[in-house]
C-alpha cells in the first residue's frame, strides 16, 4: 500500500519548490497533531497539537500556520486498517481533505499512518515521559513519524 501512496504523491512532491516545506497532520477525533519537515526534506519535527473544535476554525488555524511556516504541501496521515483496507476513519480523513481543499490551494497527499501513534507512545515510554506528558505530545509526535516515514521513502 505504501508504494501506491508514494506513486500517487510523487507528482505533488516533485512540484514542491525547494524553498517550501512539507507539513504533516495526524487527524484525531479530538486533536490534530502537526509536524513540519526542514527545507532539505531530511528531518521531520513535531510542532504542536490543535484541540479540535469545528472544521472551519481548525482549518483556518492550519492555514495560518502553513503561511507563517512557508508550507507548500500537506501530508495527511491516512488511517488504514491493519490489512491495508480503508474503513470509516479513512473516509472522514478524505472528507477533511476535500473540505480543506475548498479553503486552501495547498496540495494534499496521503501517507499511511498505521502504527504511528503506537510508535510515538513507545518512544515516549522509552524516554521516561509520564502518562500526562505522553498524552499531550502523542499526536504531534505521530505526525512527525508519518512525515519522517514519507521522507525516508523518498530517499
Amino acid at each position: 500500500m505504501m508504494s501506491i501512496l508514494l506513486d500517487a504523491a510523487l507528482p505533488a512532491i516533485a512540484a514542491l519548490p525547494m524553498n517550501q516545506r512539507m507539513m504533516a497532520l495526524d487527524l484525531g477525533t479530538k486533536t490534530i497533531g502537526v509536524a513540519t519537515a526542514d527545507y532539505t526534506r531530511a528531518f521531520a519535527t513535531p510542532r504542536h497539537t490543535i484541540e479540535r473544535t469545528k472544521f472551519t476554525p481548525d482549518a483556518q488555524s492550519l492555514i495560518k500556520f502553513a503561511a507563517a511556516e512557508n508550507i507548500g504541501l500537506i501530508v495527511l496521515g491516512l488511517p488504514l486498517n491493519m490489512d491495508g483496507t480503508e474503513g470509516p476513519r479513512c473516509q472522514s480523513t478524505r472528507t477533511f481533505a476535500r473540505n480543506f481543499g475548498k479553503l486552501s490551494p495547498l496540495p494534499i497527499i496521503f501517507w499511511d499512518e498505521r502504527l504511528s501513534s503506537f510508535e510515538a507512545e513507545q518512544h515516549m515510554i522509552e524516554a521516561g515521559l509520564r502518562r500526562d506528558k505522553r498524552q499531550a505530545n502523542i499526536d504531534k509526535l505521530a505526525a512527525a513519524i508519518i512525515l519522517q516515514s514519507l521522507l525516508d521513502a523518498l530517499r
